[in-house]
């Protein structure tokens, strides 16, 4: 199989065309092509004038050999990588011992279910609901302002990724193909098989649903245990004479106890009493930068003909993204995060008296509102100094500022982007009407944002602005505020075996431990989580570290 990478067609080009550019370039007859099939495919739309399809293929021909002798210098034509998944070890038949698995966002859902292919049978908790019951509580908040703290946009079946985009891409380095594993998961749990070959792949809410509820069925079927409404109230560690720590099991809110030398602690960014407890129980974490701002709201069509041009709105194209950057005077950085295309502001608090905002769409980004974070950097050196937690304190601060200046409803603060440059409260809407609910209330965002944010945002709607014609038009509108980026905190991990550094069989992974973003990254934690418990049972040494891991 070869790999053929940088073919260029128009955006409207008939089928017969992809095969005939192939035979064009490796310079060969149609009778020596067998096969042909898309690996990925992406757009080149920065001339909105002439957008581009850009494949990379995977091509079956009668002498391949040949053809590479042909083709040496060419770095475009080579081998197509095995991006097969082999399992690194399975359970011994009698294997009695079960790990245990904390959380079922992406990144736990991939730990138990590849524990599960190996013949583990792992344990998973989850402090919150089976993902219907918890959209009814999540959907609560939305439609009558009541708050389920274990219910939520964060905790639950499915994980905060659940009520996203549901994008599917990422920027790690991925040497061993892990991606490629969670994207076929997903697949055979009922995603779209176009997430295996188009460069942004998404899935949506909705569709997210039935995937997770499928995956938990495989799970089951495999002999894993999942417990919902089972929240961990302690890991148990002992520490033996030379001083060594060692995980020993954990023990519920219900105050039963469950005995494991093996847990994995994927509990996701927004798990603030548990990053407390194990700060208690001595496991080493650190503080470590995230971002805060707002969610800006367009109208979709503003941005479909800034980014495509005449081709705005052609069905293959879908919705329009886009991804910003500005380096402010005051050396911030402000840029874009999490963008929604056709979607809506969410409520995502998972604490009583505080408002979060979060963005998400469906699978067909049809809402009429495109929606992004516009978030500005902080870090523990600068902005929250001294403490391991002390950027959990900052968050908690600005939700609690946003629920006042909400009117103290889970309302959220907005004001329009003419009004917020202009230093003005807002007190009415204009072109552009929030997606948020329970709704917001008009004021004044600088009351729920530290100045330097404030400072740093209003240099760089302009600078938006002229990257994206009328990004920073007087009727966007923002809703404060996001504060949920990322973890603020790190537990910080060995790169050999993936274990806690103070604390034997404790494995910090995926986004609440700092080692992830997004749904993909996430789940490849979660599959590098579950092979190094694996490997740890069996006795047999850890994958070699690489610098990419």
């Amino acid at each position: 199989m070869l790999r053929l990478t940088e073919v260029k067609l128009p955006l409207d080009h008939p089928e017969s065309e992809l095969r005939a550019a192939v035979l064009e370039r490796l310079g060969i007859d149609a009778e020596e092509l067998l096969s042909c099939r898309v690996f990925r495919r992406a757009y080149d739309a920065r001339k909105s004038t002439h957008i581009f399809f850009i494949y990379s293929l995977d091509v079956e021909v009668r002498d391949e050999a040949a053809l590479l002798q042909r083709h040496a210098g060419d770095r475009h034509i080579g081998p197509a990588p095995d991006t097969t998944y082999r399992f690194v070890t399975r359970a011994a038949a009698d294997e009695q011992r079960r790990p245990i698995v904390i959380g079922t966002g992406p990144c736990g859902l991939f730990a138990g279910l590849v524990l599960a292919q190996m013949g583990f049978k792992p344990i998973i908790l989850e402090r919150g609901k089976i993902v219907r019951e918890r959209t009814k509580d999540t959907w609560g908040l939305w439609r009558q302002g009541q708050l389920n703290p274990d219910s939520n946009v964060q905790f639950g079946e499915g994980g905060a990724g659940t009520f996203s985009d549901g994008k599917l891409y990422s920027q790690i380095k991925d040497p061993r193909h892990l991606g490629r594993k969670v994207l076929e998961e997903f697949v055979q749990a009922g995603a779209p098989e176009e997430i295996l070959f188009i460069s942004k792949p998404h899935i949506g809410t909705f569709r997210l649903v039935k995937m997770v509820e499928a995956m938990r069925a495989t799970m089951l079927a495999l002999g894993a245990e999942i417990r919902f409404e089972s929240r961990v109230e302690e890991v148990l560690i002992d520490t033996d004479a030379a001083g060594q720590r060692q995980v020993k099991g954990v023990r519920l809110a219900s105050g039963e106890t469950l005995h494991s030398e093996h847990v994995v602690l994927a509990v996701g960014h927004s798990a603030r009493d548990t990053f407390q407890m194990l700060h208690e129980k001595g496991v080493y974490m650190e503080a470590k930068p995230f971002s805060i701002g707002v969610r800006i709201e367009h109208p979709q069509t503003l941005i479909d003909k800034a980014r495509f041009g005449p081709f705005a709105g052609h069905p293959l194209l879908g919705a329009a993204d886009y991804k910003l950057v500005h380096h402010a005077r005051n050396g911030r950085t402000a840029y874009s995060f999490c963008m929604c295309p056709g979607g809506q502001v969410v409520a995502a608090t998972s604490e009583p008296g505080r408002v979060v905002t979060n963005g998400m769409s469906q699978y067909s980004r049809a809402e009429r509102n495109a929606n992004s974070g516009l978030v500005v950097d902080v870090s523990p050196e600068t902005d929250f100094p001294g403490h391991p937690l002390a950027g959990i304190e900052f968050q908690r601060h600005w939700e609690s500022q946003a629920f006042a200046a909400g009117g103290g409803t889970y309302q959220a603060p907005a004001q329009r982007v003419g009004d917020f440059l202009a230093g003005r409260p807002s007190t009415a809407l204009g072109s552009v009407q929030p997606s948020y609910q329970p709704g917001v209330h008009l004021t004044d965002l600088s009351l729920c944002l530290p100045d330097f944010v404030v400072q740093a945002i209003r240099e760089a709607l302009p600078a938006f602005g002229r990257q994206i014609r009328g990004y920073d038009m007087a009727d966007a509108l923002m809703t404060g505020v996001e504060t949920r980026t990322s973890s603020p905190v790190r537990i910080k991990r060995k790169p050999d075996d993936l274990q806690s550094i103070n604390t034997r069989g404790l494995y910090p992974a995926g986004e609440g431990a700092g080692y992830a973003g997004g749904i993909l990254s996430a789940g490849v934690d979660g599959i590098k989580m579950a092979e190094a418990v694996a490997l740890a049972m069996n006795g047999l040494p850890p994958l070699p570290a690489r610098k990419a891991d």
